[in-house]
């Protein structure tokens, strides 16, 4: 394994998808590049594709989830594979069982591929490297670390309407300190070349290190979607907050909240995207969801492809 980046080999393959940080834009490229090549089979009388037969895919969601949950489930049901869901709650690990005992169990029953939601950060790269090198790691999402199939999805849907990356300004509004989304969008946008990134939101809910990501930092709505192509508003991650961020989600709409009126700032043909779970009224009104901005649901169709591009890349790859 690459001790200086455990998600690719000796020969630079990817083995594990752990974080859009780290990885060059060829395979940034190569994962949308294949997505597009999966996007069709959702629209066959047969949607199935044999290149992961007789392989296994462990779920494993410490947290709650449906859109990635599921996506991933009928990515990999579309890739052939056998799918398992481990019921967390009625699993060992309720029982006080370690999670890499727990690994250790699953992988002697002859998992090849683990699919990892945990609300501890570093936790899938913890397990990618103890896993045996024939088994691959994919993280769902880690804490407030990453969330790469997710950024991995935005890309493809920046792409699809908007176009070549390197040409467009793209805005992040709203909860950025708690949003492992918005960090793993930050380097997939930076690595493709994105020239204007910027980070929108109140001074309680934008990290002091942003700047030195090679993104410009807005506090003012208005300055921050000026002239965008792409919006990507976030949820209030109320669950991750500690302390009074915010005087309440009723303040927080009326400074960042996404309307139709303050969609005008951005260009007439920006699209608005949000990774869900949606919270209507809070973060964006319904009429921009339910708008013909909106590219929302497309997110979530593009998402089956992106994740199967990225377990069938994975699984081609030894360790």
């Amino acid at each position: 394994m690459n001790r200086r980046n455990p998600q690719l080999n000796a020969n630079g393959e990817l083995i594990h998808l752990l974080s859009t940080e780290g990885l060059g834009k060829d395979i940034l490229t190569q994962i949308l590049d294949t997505a597009t090549n999966f996007v069709s089979v959702s629209t066959r009388d047969v949607k199935k594709v044999p290149l992961l037969r007789g392989k296994s895919v462990f779920n494993l969601f410490f947290e709650n989830s449906t859109r990635t949950r599921t996506t991933f489930e009928i990515a990999a049901t579309r890739l052939s594979a056998d799918v398992l869901n481990l019921d967390i709650a009625r699993s060992s690990t309720s029982k006080g069982e370690s999670l890499l005992d727990t690994i250790d169990n699953l992988t002697a029953m002859s998992a090849d591929i683990f699919v990892m939601r945990h609300s501890q950060s570093g936790a899938p790269y913890l397990v990618a490297q103890h896993v045996p090198k024939h088994v691959h790691v994919v993280n769902a999402g880690d804490g407030r670390h990453a969330h790469p199939t997710q950024a991995l999805l935005d890309m493809y849907t920046v792409r699809h309407f908007k176009g070549d990356v390197s040409q467009l300004s793209v805005a992040i509004v709203g909860d950025v300190l708690h949003s492992r989304v918005a960090r793993s969008n930050i380097h997939a946008l930076t690595t493709l070349g994105c020239p204007d990134v910027r980070v929108v939101g109140p001074r309680t809910l934008v990290p002091s290190d942003m700047s030195s990501m090679g993104v410009r930092v807005c506090h003012d709505l208005q300055e921050g979607i000026a002239g965008a192509d792409v919006v990507i508003a976030l949820r209030l991650q109320n669950e991750r907050m500690s302390g009074a961020l915010l005087p309440s989600s009723q303040e927080y709409f009326k400074s960042f909240g996404l309307t139709t009126e303050r969609m005008r700032w951005a260009k007439p043909d920006a699209i608005v995207m949000h990774p869900g779970p949606i919270n209507r009224g809070v973060e964006i009104d319904s009429e921009v969801v339910d708008g013909p901005q909106a590219v929302i649901l497309s997110q979530v169709t593009f998402g089956i492809a992106v994740r199967m591009a990225v377990m069938a890349i994975v699984a081609s790859n030894e360790g």
